[in-house]
């Protein structure tokens, strides 16, 4: 029987070919298909039948799974993978204990060696074998059997529903095997493990229940908080600690683990922060077991306090220190000058203390930025005495002489022991990320000073922190891990860090919050600028590089003192022209942050002004490459010839950033920089694409933040657009069309009425003309056509709709002629982003003076709006009613500089389609309505009586002005209210409508007396008493009781303008007072005899509170209302005294002199004013 199964030795193995794997698989399942199964115990076969199987299973592993095992390419079928396994358990009875652990050790190895998820129908015979086995067999196999358990799992956790159980349950076999009593490290690793892979999620599958979850995460987080024993193996408990933090990590990734409690996630992050640690050189953190989190002012409304010491960690040195600050050191490091500079500086703590904190005060712009020692005294407080180079310096990059002596045996042992240390590093700090990820940032935050770093005492040790890692931990990856997880940590921390506030020195007596988060961001910027000068590795550059790029964005410059952004500045510009791609761009992207952090900063304006050579000339040794000219991003040539050269070159400074930036884009490469630019293939001519892509980024971002900048360069920048856009690359040409659109969007802002700008600082018209000029002969139009790439027409369409309006004016006929046909062309597009675009350019060119009177554009205008009103896009409906509304501006703008001549031309009929539209996208979204309703105020009050007495035009106008009451009404967004009162005060303009008269009057005054009395919004009521002094005569007030409504409407809300629950809200109130007061005296001006009695009895029971709001309001200095008119002093007696006068002769008239009661009150009011400014003037 044995001579039947034999199989070849490794002799006669290499003589033959080599088998295919996928054939030898087959042929073991065919050679393990010829043995049956024994019925039972067969004492006679049974010697012969279990040599053959360790042969078979002996040959499997060996072949298939040894050194010189295929790779995945000539892998078997998963198929056949598990045919095999299965038949191979049949063969094996549970009494067979050494077959049961060879055929698990089959399992395990094929699985992980071919990467096979096994089939549900298999998997249900593996594992109900595996689970018979660890029930029946003796405790040595289960170690074995475990792991195959670990294998059939992994990637199964929803085809093992009904084995959880057997196995998670509570007496459950992985749990009793995971229990800290457990003697044997090697299977509670194992089962561990196997409960990790469980934990595995399956997109689309259901996940485990929460009890499983819940025993998980517990089991995991006993095996992180237990300690090594002395006689458990060093690298068998790393292999644990890590499976744990797997377990843990894929239950966050899931998606269903919340970690809602405090001390549960205190606890997590208590274990998480002693495992970012493990095994790292000279440190040995202890933690409590739960970390804590302090009270953030930020999200709770609170004042802020000081926050509670988070943690009671400790750090104890381990190692000598004095041997390790003395070792050598690599070259590009600091040098042993810098060194022996570091080492002599360290002698009073006080009095070094105080050194540091002057040279931080001093003039950054004084010191070589770019040396490393520099850079570390800079804005930092470093621990006195001996500590201070051990604490500066990366540990990784001081190895003593005596670390290294060790034999070529302990070497290989010692290597390996940290590498799996620095894998429980990198799995704490991926768990970590995944916990950043699972809770809310404001929660997370809690825990910002147990994490990040803070400026220590004078005399203080340093806090361990992610910081640390990234300084210290001789693994690249782990660096690069830990500066992942601070990265993450900084991302949308805006709203946290804007409390941080040191631009005053504060003496108390104790540290406000604002000062600790200060002080937090002062030390990230140091320690992650110390890391840039220190790392070697290009990937852990990147992610230095990417940390400071999301410092930079969410950091509240304006509150810190200035010197940090000169720093990062100053120190990023060797990087520009690093050998790795990665670094370039990282480096590009984080100039793009500081340019547009805050924007426009006063520091930033001096660093783009610096000197080319700025900052350049003392790079640091520890600086990947140095640059050997200052002259490398003079290379774009200048614009010859061109008549406005004088003004272009009226910057003494040329801008080193911008130049930069253009030469990357258009410029040819000079030499290549290393090997990983090699998968970049755009002819080699170039940049790589996503240098290039950043660099426009970079272009765009600054000329959108320091347009006065930039402007030097407009027509050499829109040679960039041209270049970018003429190119193939759908990316650069895309970000081609953004840099024009961001350089139009420059010269409109500087060029509008209310801009601070002098004229003389502007960009010339005729300048502007000739960049459009140019723009539009080039690949312009050619972009707006692309239909093969809709995302660049997008913004193609978006570049052409910032054309300066003056300049347009100034265009030649047919070039005009090109703008409009193209963009009325798109607005038919059947991509709705061009669609949208298209109709918003055309909302922007309906608005130009050049082109508001030609009434044949107008018309075609409002057609290709109406016809996007329709589209089933919202987005397109939203751009098309936005358009609608500055089309119908117009149409009033002309109505009142041209008069009827323009009102008699626009047709009737497309005035009524107008209309109509408008109605009905007043129905439609908050976005779409806003508009809809400004649109629907316009054109009620451009229509003309010819057009109100028209049978098909009356009930569209009732139509119309419902839609505008029941918007008012509304519980809509209060910009959609606002501009339903707006719109029905322009309603109230069009003397032709029948207001005071129509059925709907009452409706629209009673909609807007609610508002004015009750809205929440501030702004709405402003608008709701504005619309409410509109009409110019008493008849359009309607009835006297109508008109009492109105007045009792207007008294109540002044009465009310203090009351509102939202803080927010009171900076309008006094502006809500002034409308009122109008409002009334308006209605006073305008009342008649059967009005006086209502009035007086308002005056009667509220006459003391009216009486001092309308004197404040009389007092009050200039103002500028919602409508933008300015009333004076002058102006307000004016009206008063108008009132008065109309008031006087009404009650005269009537009741005679003896009862001019409310005249005599308001004369009482204007005499108290008139007196109060006489004594104040004098």
């Amino acid at each position: 029987m044995a001579a039947a199964v034999s199989v070849a030795g490794p002799g006669e193995a290499a003589a033959g070919p080599e088998p295919e794997p996928r054939g030898s698989i087959r042929r073991y399942l065919a050679r393990l298909g010829a043995l049956r199964p024994l019925p039972g115990p067969d004492p006679e076969g049974e010697s012969g039948r279990r040599t053959e199987l360790h042969l078979l299973f002996d040959q499997l592993i060996s072949e298939n799974c040894g050194p010189g095992a295929p790779g995945p390419t000539g892998a078997p079928s998963p198929q056949d993978v598990c045919a095999l396994l299965v038949q191979a358990c049949q063969l094996v009875h549970l009494t067979q204990e050494h077959l049961v652990n060879k055929v698990c050790q089959l399992i395990h190895h094929l699985l992980n060696r071919f990467q096979v998820v096994v089939d549900e129908q298999n998997l249900d015979f593996l594992l109900s074998y595996s689970i018979s086995a660890l029930k029946q067999c003796s405790s040595w196999t289960h170690t074995e059997i475990l792991q195959a358990l670990t294998a059939l799992v992994y990637n199964n956790g929803p085809n093992c529903q009904k084995y959880l159980p057997d196995l998670l349950g509570k007496s459950g076999l992985l749990v009793q095997f995971s229990d800290l009593a457990q003697p044997d490290v090697e299977l509670r690793r194992a089962a561990v493990h196997s409960m990790a892979n469980l934990c595995l999620s399956v997109p689309g599958q259901p996940y485990l229940d929460e009890s499983y979850r819940s025993l998980c995460f517990q089991t995991f987080l006993s095996v992180l908080q237990s300690s090594k024993t002395s006689d458990v193996d060093d690298i068998t408990f790393c292999m644990l600690l890590q499976n744990a933090l797997k377990g843990i990590q894929s239950l966050l990734n899931g998606g269903k683990m919340k970690l809602m409690q405090t001390d549960q996630l205190g606890s997590l992050l208590a274990v998480l922060k002693k495992c970012m640690f493990y095994g790292l050189p000279g440190l040995n953190v202890e933690m409590p077991a739960v970390l804590y989190p302090a009270p953030l002012p930020q999200y709770d409304g609170r004042s802020p306090v000081k926050p509670e010491q988070l943690e009671l960690s400790t750090v104890k040195q381990t190692g000598t220190r004095r041997k390790k600050s003395k070792g050598k050191q690599k070259k590009g490091q600091l040098g042993e000058e810098v060194k022996e500079e570091l080492e002599s500086d360290v002698g009073d703590g006080a009095i070094h203390g105080m050194n540091i904190f002057q040279l931080h005060s001093g003039n950054a712009q004084n010191s070589p930025c770019l040396n490393p020692w520099n850079r570390t005294l800079d804005a930092a407080y470093m621990p006195a005495g001996k500590d201070l180079l051990s604490s500066c310096y990366p540990s990784w990059k001081r190895i003593s002489s005596s670390e290294s002596e060790y034999s070529d045996a302990e070497g290989g042992i010692q290597s390996k022991m940290r590498s799996y240390q620095a894998k429980v590093r990198q799995g704490a700090l991926a768990c970590f990320l995944s916990t950043i990820k699972s809770i809310e940032k404001k929660v997370l935050y809690g825990y910002w000073s147990a994490f990040v770093p803070d400026t220590p005492g004078i005399g203080s040790p340093q806090s361990v922190s992610l910081m640390t890692i990234a300084l210290k931990d001789p693994s690249p990856k782990t660096r690069a891990c830990a500066l992942q997880v601070l990265s993450a940590t900084l991302e949308g921390s805006k709203q946290f860090l804007s409390v941080a506030e040191d631009a005053h020195d504060h003496k108390r007596a104790f540290t406000p919050f604002s000062v600790t988060i200060a002080s937090s961001i002062r030390e990230l910027h140091r320690c992650l600028l110390l890391a840039l000068v220190a790392e070697s590795s290009s990937q852990t550059l990147t992610q230095i590089i990417k940390c400071l790029a999301n410092l930079v964005s969410n950091a509240p410059y304006s509150r810190l003192k200035p010197g940090l952004l000169t720093r990062i500045w100053n120190q990023i510009k060797p990087y520009i022209r690093h050998k790795d791609v990665n670094v370039r761009v990282s480096s590009l992207t984080l100039l793009g942050a500081v340019v547009s952090a805050q924007a426009p900063s006063p520091e930033v304006q001096l660093l783009l002004q610096q000197p080319s050579s700025s900052g350049l000339s003392n790079s640091g040794t520890a600086t990947p490459r140095r640059v050997s000219s200052s002259e490398w991003w003079r290379r774009a040539p200048p614009s010859q010839g061109d008549p406005t050269d004088n003004w272009e070159s009226s910057s003494s400074e040329p801008c080193w950033l911008i130049r930069l930036c253009i030469s990357t884009v258009v410029l040819p490469r000079e030499d290549s920089y290393s090997d990983s630019d090699t998968s970049f293939t755009a002819s080699t001519v170039y940049e790589p694409s996503p240098v290039r892509l950043e660099s426009l980024q970079v272009l765009a971002l600054l000329v959108k933040g320091y347009f006065s900048v930039a402007q030097s360069y407009l027509l050499e920048l829109g040679e960039v657009a041209c270049k970018c856009m003429e190119e193939t690359d759908p990316s650069i040409q895309l970000h081609g069309a953004k840099l024009l659109e961001e350089l139009g969007t420059g010269i409109v802002q500087q060029h509008k009425p209310d801009s601070a700008i002098a004229v003389n600082e502007k960009v010339p018209v005729n300048l502007v003309v000739t960049f459009w000029t140019m723009m539009l002969n080039g690949p312009l139009p050619g972009a707006l056509q692309n239909a093969q790439h809709p995302t660049l027409q997008t913004s193609a369409c978006d570049a052409l709709s910032s054309i300066l309006p003056e300049a347009f004016g100034s265009l030649r006929d047919d070039q005009q002629i090109l703008c409009i046909t193209l963009l009325l062309g798109l607005n038919h597009s059947e991509n709705p982003l061009v669609k949208a675009a298209a109709a918003r350019a055309l909302g922007v060119y309906v608005l130009f003076s050049c082109l508001r009177q030609d009434v044949m554009f107008v018309a075609d205008t409002a057609n290709a709006i109406l016809n996007s009103l329709q589209d089933k896009s919202p987005n397109v409906r939203a751009k098309a009613a936005w358009s609608l509304g500055n089309l119908t501006d117009t149409l009033i703008v002309n109505m009142e500089m041209i008069g009827q001549s323009f009102q008699e031309e626009f047709s009737d009929l497309l005035l009524l389609k107008m209309l109509r539209s408008a109605t009905e996208a007043s129905k439609d979204k908050d976005k779409v309505k806003s508009n809809a309703v400004r649109a629907l105020g316009n054109l009620l009050h451009f229509l003309q009586p010819y057009h109100i007495v028209k049978p098909r035009f009356s009930e569209t106008i009732k139509e119309s002005i419902q839609a505008l009451i029941s918007t008012v009404q509304s519980e809509a967004t209060m910009k959609v209210r606002w501009n339903a009162c707006y719109a029905l005060g322009n309603v109230f303009k069009n003397p032709a409508l029948p207001l005071g008269e129509a059925p709907w009057t009452a409706q629209a005054y009673n909609a807007l007396t609610s508002v004015v009395k009750s809205c929440k919004n501030f702004k709405v009521r402003i608008k709701s008493a504005m619309a409410l002094s509109i009409p110019t005569q008493r008849e359009r007030y309607g009835t006297a009781e109508q008109f009492s409504q109105i007045w009792s409407a207007l008294v109540i809300a002044l009465q009310k303008s203090e009351d509102t629950e939202d803080f927010l809200e009171f900076k309008y109130s006094a502006s809500l007072r002034t409308q009122i007061c109008q409002a009334l005296i308006h209605l006073l001006s305008l009342a008649n005899s059967t009005d006086l009695p209502f009035i007086r009895k308002t005056i009667a029971e509220n006459g003391d509170v009216i009486r001092s709001y309308v004197l404040q309001y009389m007092k009050s200095g200039v103002e500028e209302d919602e409508a933008g008119i300015h009333t004076n002093s002058h102006e307000r007696d004016r009206l008063l005294k108008r009132a008065i006068e109309h008031i006087c002769g009404i009650e005269e008239l009537s009741e005679g002199k003896a009862k001019v009661v409310v005249a005599a009150y308001l004369e009482d009011i204007l005499t108290n004013h008139i007196n109060s400014t006489e004594l104040t003037e004098a």
